[in-house]
């Protein structure tokens, strides 16, 4: 995974990797991080290739794995962030099932399908392990009782590889995503409000009923992905400026009509996990529109008829900010199924992460998609699978 360096040809003449860049007239760059188990080493690859090219990051927003890739990357000096990936994901994937079938699709899915129902038996290293009684013969009440793995190894190899004095203080805006047990409502944990620890990593990442709720103060809280698998509309709430947003989604809204019933296992999980992406960037594209509409109205009425409430809107409606997002989706393998976001073997790490890394590089050879469009734009978005 060690390619050669390429900066965007928007960039500074001679930018290196260590080298902050945004667009012009951007204010803020963004990594915006879907949740999605074994798949999230994609996500790995998609900011080694931002690293190489010297892009800046200013703010990072994950749900479930994508939260524990935040961390790894919020939570490290920029010279430090693609090996404390790397460190991951090399513990947490092991190459169990020996290469020893010929090659092919066939042969390459019965591989993939056994070393996911390994991950099921034995857990993953570093990450959780299987939970003992099973919870179906554990008393309600119980330790066990509520979930089939424990996450405490993830617990320890954040408090390893990530230094949360720098996630927190480190100039870098993180936020993760869960939802609330007890009241069922989405929440984020941010550290422009509060100083974020392994617990909130854990809890957006907490699936039921694979791993626990994990308990912050007084409530509960799983994964985020139950109810938004991104957190792309918690960026757009909160904007501060022209953005430029790379968004990586790990489940794709677009596939195939199935014609099997693991082909439907595995569509009904990309449809399930993917579509709030499409919902949330529709959603804001029409608010945009109708806001830009709104500021053309109030410019045609004269400044002395307005009332206050209206010039207020109307200085607001005057300042929004421009945004970009540069949408990466993985693409799923012909030998992959409903079972590929918990297949941990080493192999399909490996090929993940390269996915992401090619992807990203051949996003970011399209210099139009950087520069921040004009005002009045609203949102742009651009998908190097759909150029």
């Amino acid at each position: 995974m060690d390619l050669p360096s390429s900066a965007p040809r928007g960039a500074p003449r001679g930018a290196r990797p260590q080298e902050a860049w945004r667009p012009g007239g951007c204010r803020s760059n963004a990594l915006i991080l879907q949740g999605g188990g074994a798949l999230g080493a994609y996500q790995a690859g998609v900011y080694e290739a931002m690293a190489e090219a010297g892009m800046a990051l200013d703010w990072v927003a994950g749900v479930s794995i994508g939260a524990v890739n935040g961390a790894l990357i919020a939570g490290n000096a920029p010279e430090r962030r693609v090996a404390a990936l790397r460190t991951f994901w090399e513990r947490i994937t092991n190459e169990r099932i020996w290469n020893v079938l010929p090659d092919g699709d066939l042969f390459r899915q019965w591989r993939h399908e056994a070393s996911a129902l390994l991950t099921m038996l034995r857990g993953q290293p570093g990450f959780f392990e299987p939970n003992l009684p099973n919870p179906w013969f554990s008393l309600p009440g119980a330790r066990t009782a509520t979930a089939f793995y424990n996450n405490g190894p993830l617990r320890q190899t954040l408090r390893e590889l990530v230094d949360f004095d720098r996630l927190n203080d480190g100039g870098i805006r993180f936020s993760v995503g869960a939802v609330n047990v007890a009241s069922g409502n989405f929440t984020y944990f941010d550290n422009a409000h509060m100083r974020i620890t392994e617990e909130h990593i854990m809890a957006s990442g907490a699936l039921p009923p694979s791993l626990p709720m994990v308990r912050i103060g007084t409530d509960y809280f799983w994964d985020g992905g139950i109810v938004s698998n991104t957190p792309l509309h918690h960026l757009l709430e909160n904007l501060e400026g022209n953005t430029l947003a790379f968004q990586v989604d790990l489940f794709s809204a677009r596939g195939r009509v199935p014609r099997s019933m693991p082909a439907v296992l595995s569509r009904e999980k990309d449809i399930r996990y993917s579509s709030r992406t499409r919902f949330v960037t529709d959603q804001y594209r029409r608010i945009r529109e109708l806001e830009v509409e709104l500021r053309r109205a109030l410019e045609q009425i004269p400044e002395q008829q307005l009332d206050a409430g209206q010039r207020k809107a109307k200085e607001r409606l005057e300042r929004l900010p421009e945004v970009v997002i540069l949408h990466l989706i993985y693409q799923q393998q012909a030998h992959e199924g409903q079972a590929k976001d918990y297949e941990f073997s080493t192999t399909a790490m490996h090929e993940h992460w390269r996915s992401g890394l090619e992807d990203t590089r051949a996003t970011l050879l399209h210099d139009e998609w950087l520069a921040m469009p004009p005002p009045g734009s609203g949102i742009q978005v651009h998908d190097v699978h759909r150029a």
